[in-house]
Parts: structure tokens; C-alpha cells; sequence
């Protein structure tokens, strides 16, 4: 190997966190579907002043969510955003999209999924498809949830919402936050309200959650019976009652009905900064999959390593234990994240956009061919892959789909990018305006399990190719 590596920066293997190294996404969500977790997230993007510097997050023009899946929870494939608000928004009449929810219901026999999300901090929206990725319809043509539902006048910030359908297919949504003028230790902004049989519309008035010290971030799951509603406590910076939770944590309390009455039990997860050295909100969502509880959650650690932490936030996920008698352990934020759960199939097609570590590379769709493609390959880039099964007789060949540029080469190591070399593929030049094309290449030594890296190689300073889809053959 005669050409430098690129480095990663933010997620570097083997660790876990953040879960995506080379975008941002905050406020996560997940939604357990089909032997994956989708993972909703406020699509943090860069702003800038008027001389071209970085400046702290306003979050005013973020008007788009995010969505990555996995179903091992360390490779995770980039599904892109989807248009929320604004004229080119499924949600025309919503300014920003904050915060989602996401859930299914069947509903008529078939699976319907919504995606609610925060209009800044005055509504509420809902959004409605038939898959977890899409595509997305506005079902009301208009915020679910306003000042004027009843129950709602004196929330201080209607958003962060969470939503949950119980064992007998009633949906509810809780929501809210916000600190009314003294009132830190009891602020009564937050909400739970029933929703219709349809999951687009809502019943009756909406009842106050006594949460302590209640800032923001709706969370809600139920384990054996007993429902668990999850926020963020504000940053009040005065004395606290003893049992209070500190400020930017994670608390909980519990109830054996989901419109409550509820008990606080105490916190699960201090503030980002406690772990990472880069405070900030706390935003949480905790799900089960495959038996097992996780917390999904954010902090600046890609922008902090990128010398940017000004308020852009990536997601994480870390274990969630209850005890026997149903509290719930104090969780560890870190950058190893959690166990992957599973091995990646080398003999099934693979969409390029699913990476467990990457450098230099982003990802793009490709709206004319309506694809989402691995873009910004230069010299000495790579992404790799956690856990590749090539099984015990091994693979004989790998094909790739690229859209060629000025043409390279992929070349394919085991276990680290400068890892035994198993085979080259070479990518030639564009040739013309349909520069999308199956290369192939015979390889050799792959065999059994291992971390799986393309390394991309040609021009220095010139991008290369983009890259669609790749796939080994046995």
C-alpha cells in the first residue's frame, strides 16, 4: 500500500459510538420493525455566518429527519431524510421538524406507519406511510396537536412528542416541556393524551404529568405491566429537594396505566457532558429488540472531534437493564456502544449506505436515479463493515455497482483497512452521461468471519467514483 489512509473521525472501530460517522442526527427515536431498528433523528446540518464560519446550532432551519436502520446495531444502512416541513415538506404548513416519533399500528390489516414530529416548539405534526422509510403523506393537512387542544394552554413548549400502542392497539402520545416563569421544581408542562383509533387524530383533554423539575424529551415504554415515562430535567441551578433529579438528566417514573397516575423513581442517565467532556440537552428514547432494552441518545462527540461542537449532536446507543423489582439501572454513556447482535450476509445484495465505520466518504441521493449512494470517494478513503459471515467454503468473486467518475480501483481487506488484501476490483473511467455499471473481480481468503473494509484507491485530490451497491459470490 503506497497511498495514505484516510482517518476516522468520531466513530473509530472498534467502538460503536456514535452510531454514524460522518453526518449528524439528534433527538433519536426508534421504531422496531421486521428484525431491524429504524432510528428517527432531528437531521442536525451545519450552519454558517455570512464570512463562511461555523456558528452555534439554532436549529431554526432544520425542517428534515433523519433515518438509519440496522439489524445488528453496529452496521447501519442510511435511508436519507425525509421532507418534513416547509414548501418542499410533506408538512407545507410546519416552518421546522424536531424531534420525531415514530410507530406502527395495522390498521384495516394492514401496516401503517407515523411519524410525528415537533413544529419548533408551538404544534405538533403527523406524518403517514406505508413503510418505515416511506414515502410519507400529510394525513391531516395540518398539526395534530395546537394550542387550542384541550388541555395544552399553559405547556410552555408543545414538542419532543413519544408515542406508544398498547397491548390492545390504543395509542397514546405524550409531550411537552418548557419552564414557565418560577416555577422549576413543578413546572406542569408535561402531557399524555389518548389518540383515535386512526393514530392521526386525539381524544378528550390531555393530562398533566407531575414530572419533577420537568424540561423537555417525551419517553415512554412498557416492561411487565408497568409503563415508564422518561424526560429530561431542567437546569434550575439552585438548591434541589432531596431525591430531585440533577440537572440534564434522564429521569423516570412509573405508573400501571399509561395515562398514569404517576411515581417518580429517579434518574437513568446524567448529562452528556459527564462522559464526553461536551455538555448539552439530553434526549433519550429507550426500545426492546430481539428481548433485549436499549437506550438510544446523543452527544456532540463526531462535531467534538471535527474541533466543532457548537450544539450538532450525534446519536448513540448504550444497554438499558431493569432490575428484578423493576427500576432501571443507572446507564453508562461511551463511545464502545453496544454487542453487535448478528453477522452481515457477504451474499445478499448490499446498499453501499450501510457502514459501521467510514473516512473521508458521505452519502447522497441520487434523486435521478432515485438512490442513495456512497459520494465523496477519494484516494485512500474507505468504509468497513462489522462482522461479515463469508462461511466456511468462502467467497469466490465480488461485484460492485458504481457510478464511475474519474475511475479507481476497491480495493478489499480483512479486519483492518491495511488488513490482508483478499481482492482488487478496478473501476475505469466514465465513458459517457450512463456511468452506472456492475464490475466484478475474483478474490481469495475470505473465509469464516471478519470486519470487511473497502479501501478506495486512484487520482490523489480527484473523486473517484460513487459507489451503489456490492456483493460477494460463493
Amino acid at each position: 500500500m503506497t497511498f495514505q489512509l484516510s482517518q476516522a473521525v468520531g466513530k473509530v472501530a472498534p467502538n460503536g459510538n456514535p452510531l454514524v460517522g460522518y453526518r449528524y442526527g439528534a433527538d433519536p427515536y426508534a421504531l422496531v420493525y421486521s428484525g431491524r431498528v429504524y432510528l428517527y433523528m432531528t437531521n442536525d446540518a451545519l450552519e454558517y455566518d455570512g464570512n463562511g464560519g461555523i456558528v452555534e446550532n439554532t436549529y431554526s432551519s432544520i425542517n428534515k429527519i433523519a433515518v438509519i436502520s440496522s439489524s445488528d446495531l453496529v452496521n447501519w444502512t442510511d435511508h436519507g431524510e425525509i421532507a418534513v416541513a416547509g414548501p418542499d415538506g410533506a408538512a407545507k404548513w410546519a416552518t421546522q421538524s424536531w424531534a420525531p416519533a415514530a410507530v406502527h399500528k395495522v390498521i384495516g390489516g394492514r401496516d401503517k406507519f407515523f411519524l410525528y414530529f415537533a413544529n419548533n416548539a408551538s404544534g405538533i405534526g403527523v406524518l403517514s406511510g406505508d413503510s418505515p422509510v416511506g414515502p410519507w403523506i400529510d394525513p391531516i393537512g395540518e398539526a395534530l396537536i395546537l394550542r387550542s387542544t384541550p388541555g395544552v394552554e399553559d405547556v410552555t413548549w408543545l414538542f419532543d412528542p413519544a408515542v406508544l400502542v398498547d397491548d390492545d392497539g390504543k395509542g397514546y402520545i405524550y409531550f411537552g416541556g418548557g419552564v414557565p416563569e418560577g416555577a422549576y421544581a413543578e413546572p406542569g408542562t408535561a402531557r399524555v393524551m389518548k389518540l383515535g383509533d386512526d393514530m392521526i387524530s386525539v381524544e378528550g383533554a390531555a393530562e398533566v404529568i407531575p414530572a419533577p423539575f420537568m424540561f423537555e424529551d417525551a419517553g415512554i415504554h412498557k416492561r411487565e405491566g408497568v409503563y415508564y415515562y422518561t424526560y429530561c430535567s431542567n437546569f434550575f441551578d439552585g438548591e434541589r429537594p432531596e431525591g430531585s433529579p440533577p440537572a440534564g438528566e434522564i429521569a423516570y417514573m412509573t405508573s400501571g396505566s399509561p395515562m398514569g397516575p404517576w411515581t417518580y423513581q429517579g434518574t437513568i442517565l446524567k448529562n452528556p457532558g459527564h462522559f464526553f467532556g461536551v455538555s448539552g440537552n439530553n434526549h433519550h428514547a429507550i426500545f426492546q429488540f430481539h428481548d433485549e432494552w436499549y437506550i438510544a441518545y446523543h452527544a456532540q462527540t463526531l462535531s467534538k472531534a471535527q474541533g466543532i461542537a457548537n450544539g450538532y449532536r450525534s446519536t448513540h446507543l448504550g444497554r438499558l437493564f431493569h432490575n428484578e423489582d423493576g427500576s432501571i439501572r443507572d446507564v453508562r454513556a461511551d463511545y464502545k456502544g453496544v454487542e453487535r447482535i448478528g453477522y452481515l450476509n457477504p451474499y445478499e445484495l448490499v446498499q453501499a449506505v450501510t457502514i459501521g465505520w467510514s473516512a473521508g466518504v458521505k452519502t447522497e441521493l441520487k434523486a435521478d436515479r432515485e438512490q442513495r449512494v456512497v459520494t465523496g470517494i477519494d484516494q485512500g478513503d474507505w468504509i468497513g463493515l462489522s462482522g461479515v459471515d463469508f462461511g466456511s467454503k468462502g467467497a469466490a468473486a465480488f461485484t460492485a455497482s458504481v457510478i464511475s467518475l474519474q475511475g479507481g480501483s476497491i480495493e478489499l481487506h480483512l479486519d483492518d483497512p491495511a488488513g490482508p488484501l483478499i481482492g482488487e476490483l478496478a473501476v475505469p473511467a466514465a465513458a459517457g452521461p450512463d456511468s452506472q455499471s456492475g464490475l466484478k473481480t475474483e478474490v481469495s481468503g475470505a473465509e469464516g468471519i471478519h470486519d470487511l473494509y473497502l479501501v478506495f484507491t486512484g487520482t490523489e485530490e480527484t473523486e473517484l467514483f460513487e459507489l451503489v451497491s456490492w456483493q460477494f459470490i460463493s
